[in-house]
C-alpha cells in the first residue's frame, strides 16, 4: 500500500511533475462500479462490510481506508483516460487492478479500474474502440471475464506461464512466457505481436498496464527483466501505440519489501511517458 504515495514522492523529487501539479481526481461512483461488478458487493466494499471469505480471495481487508483508496484509484484511471484523449498521453499513479471481475475482487484488487473506465467511456460514447495492453507479470482474468462479451474491448495479455491465476480468464490474446525470460526474449515476442495487434483492432484508446512485477528481483514474478528492460519495454509500447492512438497508463503490479525500490521501478512508466511526451510522439484524439 505504501508505494502508492512514495510513487508520488519520486515523480516530484525526479521532476516528473509538471508545475500545475498532479491531477485530484473524484471517487468512482456506486453506479459507474456497479456497471461492472455486482451491485452488492460493490456496496459491501463501499461500506467497508466485505465478508471474510470474499477478502481471503482479494488478499487482504477491505478497510476503510482501503475502499477510499480503490474508489479513487477508479476515479483516476477515468481522469487519466479523459486526459489521454484531450492531449494524447497520461498515467496513472495507481491502477491495473486487472484479477478484479465481474462478481468480486481477488488478487489484491478490489475494483478493476480498467473495467470500470472502459464499460463507462463506451457506454458514454467518449470511445468506440478500445484496445487493453497488460504486460503485468499475471494474467489479466478480471478484465478478460469482464469484456468476454464486448467485442469493442480487446485484451491482450503477455504474462509468466506458470503463475497466478490458476484458472484463466478469455483474452482476447494471451502469450505466455516460461520462467526465466529476460530483456532479449521478452521484448522480442512484444515486437513480433504489438504492431501486428494495433492495425488488427485500430483502437481509439489504449490503456497500457505497466507491471513491473516482470522484473528479475519481483517476488512473485518468475521472470527476468533488468531495469534496462522495463524502461525498454515501456518506451517501446509508447513509441508504438502512440502513433495510433492516446495511451493511458497505469502502474499495475509490483512486489518487493524495499518500499523505496519498488517504487522508483514503476516511476519506469512515467519515465518513459515523459521522455514520449518531449519527443511529440502523444497526439490528442481526432
Amino acid at each position: 500500500m505504501e508505494k502508492y504515495a512514495r510513487l508520488a514522492q519520486v515523480l516530484e523529487e525526479e521532476g516528473l511533475i509538471g508545475p500545475e501539479g498532479l491531477h485530484t481526481p473524484e471517487p468512482a461512483t456506486f453506479e459507474m462500479l456497479a456497471a461492472v461488478h455486482d451491485p452488492g458487493y460493490v456496496r459491501q466494499v463501499l461500506d467497508a462490510a466485505v465478508p471474510p471469505n470474499v477478502e481471503r480471495v482479494i488478499g487482504m481487508p477491505v478497510t476503510r481506508g482501503v475502499s477510499d483508496r480503490v474508489q479513487a484509484a477508479v476515479g483516476g484511471t477515468l481522469m487519466a483516460a479523459r486526459l489521454a484523449l484531450r492531449y494524447g498521453l497520461a498515467c496513472n499513479t495507481a491502477g491495473g487492478s486487472h484479477h478484479a471481475g465481474p462478481r468480486s475482487g481477488a488478487g489484491y484488487c478490489v475494483f478493476n479500474d480498467i473495467g470500470v473506465v472502459g464499460r463507462a467511456m463506451i457506454d458514454a460514447g467518449e470511445i468506440r474502440k478500445a484496445l487493453v495492453v497488460d504486460l503485468d507479470v499475471h494474467q489479466g482474468d478480471g478484465t478478460a471475464f469482464i469484456f468476454e462479451q464486448e467485442p469493442r474491448v480487446f485484451t491482450f495479455s503477455m504474462h509468466g506461464e506458470k503463475n497466478y491465476p490458476v484458472r484463466r480468464g478469455p483474452s482476447d490474446l494471451d502469450i505466455d512466457l516460461p520462467d526465466g525470460t529476460g530483456d532479449e526474449a521478452y521484448l522480442a515476442e512484444l515486437r513480433a505481436t504489438l504492431p501486428v495487434l494495433l492495425q488488427r483492432v485500430q483502437p481509439d484508446l489504449i490503456f497500457y498496464i505497466a507491471g513491473v512485477d516482470p522484473h528479475v528481483s519481483d517476488r512473485l514474478g518468475r521472470l527476468a527483466l533488468s531495469d534496462e528492460g522495463l524502461l525498454a519495454r515501456d518506451a517501446y509500447v509508447l513509441e508504438t501505440c502512440l502513433p495510433v492512438a492516446p495511451v493511458v497508463g497505469v502502474i499495475g503490479g509490483g512486489y518487493d519489501s524495499d518500499i523505496d525500490r519498488l517504487a522508483r521501478r514503476h516511476a519506469t512508466l512515467h519515465r518513459a511517458a515523459a521522455d514520449a511526451w518531449r519527443s511529440g510522439l502523444a497526439r490528442p484524439a481526432g
